[in-house]
């Protein structure tokens, strides 16, 4: 029954397997027949655009290329199918039809090499849509065996570490993937309808600022300068809103030293935009609208489904602060506590655990992760943070204590996090003085004192608005992926060597 099921026979010796393929190749380098000396194939169709269009193309040639991931020898004819970007179609190979020494050579083809035909679209008696070959190239000899087509690759790990194999064997990855470029471009054209410019900001910086996290350390050997990865966009992106770019944004990776779970992974690509002349309001509106035209888009339905459950992003999204949802899900009035013994009592009485330096506010956001974010499925903002877990939002006139900022939660998620962005030198230089207290007394994702973004301050900073959001979560939601390492093509894993 041909070469598949030879290879495939169980307890058959692999490096025996892996020896047969080698002297294939060398029997064709030796005929002047290597493959590797292909520079090029003319494609002149994908499978899904053939089956989409066969009535036009019945009966007209096409040349497509790709993995052979099937192949039944029988006789004079035989079937192969060939797996491209967009799927599979089957090839009909029949010895009249290529010649008989070139019928030869295919039969010694192997799975997993990558082939180029060329002939006739048709259907079989069977109805299937196919290609009834006139010329048949090898463009490249898999050295390799792939994994067993009706067990494909299930291997988590292995996934992870061979992605290409992944992305060979199991459709679905490939899909998820397409998808996720189809949803970062989907954002650009929001954006730059919107009136947004695209810019790029360092990664190498000397005070990585911006968020609460760990940043990776780093050697400038040129400098002779010690410099961090960085992990937010935020500051140099505010420095461009000073130069008079009203609305920019950026897309790329930053890199914090934390644990890898299911939604964390160590570099990340994160998406931050600022916009001049607005506020947290002005952010909620672009944020749901711009969820709402991903899933419209890109899932063709602004109801979307994850892990079973529809979450619907076409209605108005829930607006909550973030006192009321701890009022709401965990019965405790933090408008009502004055001071810090008091959260503490609160905290104790509540089994919530917290640290000496922990301030007020930092204990009301452990009340919030603690009993309110597993509530929040429906997509949902959290308004209204303490000033303590703030340092690079604007206060709210009405309450000094708290700030112009919001989270959006989706499936229990943090989705973004915005702000009515601080423009006030003399009230930032004061935060950062408290954020370098905080990093001397322990905490080690505390923000530090930034000169020259304070000097971009004091040169003056209109009104502005600003978000992040973490396009691998997004892009998980939106493809109803369980980890994030579903949705980044090379994950960060540990080495196979320690």
């Amino acid at each position: 029954m041909g070469e598949q099921k030879k290879e495939n026979t169980p307890g058959q010796d692999l490096n025996q397997i892996l020896r047969n393929r080698r002297e294939k190749l060398k029997a064709l380098q030796d005929a002047g027949k290597d493959p590797f000396q292909i520079t090029k194939y003319d494609v002149t169709h994908h499978s899904a655009e053939i089956k989409e269009h066969y009535d036009e193309l019945v009966g007209k040639e096409v040349s497509v290329a790709g993995r052979m991931m099937f192949k039944r020898v029988m006789g004079k004819a035989s079937f192969c199918n060939v797996q491209d970007l967009q799927g599979g179609i089957q090839a009909y190979v029949a010895r009249d039809s290529i010649g008989e020494d070139p019928y030869k050579d295919f039969k010694k083809y192997d799975i997993g090499d990558i082939i180029g035909v060329w002939g006739e679209v048709f259907k079989t008696k069977t109805g299937e849509i196919s290609i009834h070959v006139s010329e048949i190239t090898l463009l490249s000899k898999s050295l390799q065996v792939l994994p067993e087509k009706f067990h494909g690759l299930t291997n988590t790990d292995l996934r992870y570490r061979q992605r290409y194999v992944d992305l060979i064997m199991n459709p679905e990855s490939k899909e998820t993937f397409i998808k996720r470029s189809q949803i970062i471009r989907e954002i650009r054209r929001f954006l730059d309808d919107r009136g947004f410019m695209e810019v790029e900001t360092p990664m190498l910086v000397s005070n990585a600022g911006g968020a609460a996290a760990r940043p990776f350390d780093t050697h400038y050997n040129a400098l002779d300068e010690d410099v961090k990865l960085r992990i937010s966009l935020e500051l140099y992106l505010k420095r461009l809103i000073v130069g008079g770019l009203e609305r920019v944004y950026e897309i790329g990776r930053v890199f914090r030293n934390e644990g890898v779970d299911t939604r964390h992974n160590p570099e990340f690509t994160l998406m931050e935009l600022y916009q001049a002349y607005t506020d947290y309001e002005g952010m909620m509106e672009l944020t749901e609208s711009m969820f709402r035209h991903l899933a419209e888009t890109v899932c063709g339905s602004s109801r979307i489904t994850y892990n079973g459950i529809e979450i619907d992003l076409g209605k108005p999204f829930a607006r909550l602060t973030m006192n009321d949802a701890i009022r709401k899900y965990a019965g405790v009035d933090f408008d009502a506590v004055e001071t810090l013994e008091e959260a503490r009592k609160l905290a104790k009485e509540h089994h919530i655990e917290y640290e000496e330096r922990h301030t007020k506010g930092e204990i009301i956001n452990l009340f919030f992760e603690e009993f309110c974010e597993k509530e929040l499925i429906q997509p949902t903002f959290i308004m209204d943070h303490p000033l303590d877990i703030s340092p690079l939002t604007k206060k709210k006139p009405s309450d000094p204590e708290k700030v112009e900022r919001f989270e959006l939660f989706i499936n229990t998620w943090e989705m973004c996090n915005a702000y009515s962005e601080l423009n006030d030198p003399i009230d930032q230089r004061e935060r950062f003085a408290a954020q370098d207290a905080a990093f001397e007394a322990g905490n080690e994702e505390a923000n530090h004192t930034d000169e020259d973004f304070l000097n971009a301050l004091e040169i003056g900073m209109p009104p502005t608005g600003g978000i992040g959001y973490g396009i691998d979560r997004l892009v998980m939601l939106l493809t109803d992926s369980a980890a994030i390492r579903d949705v980044l093509l090379f994950p960060t894993m540990k080495s196979l060597d320690k």
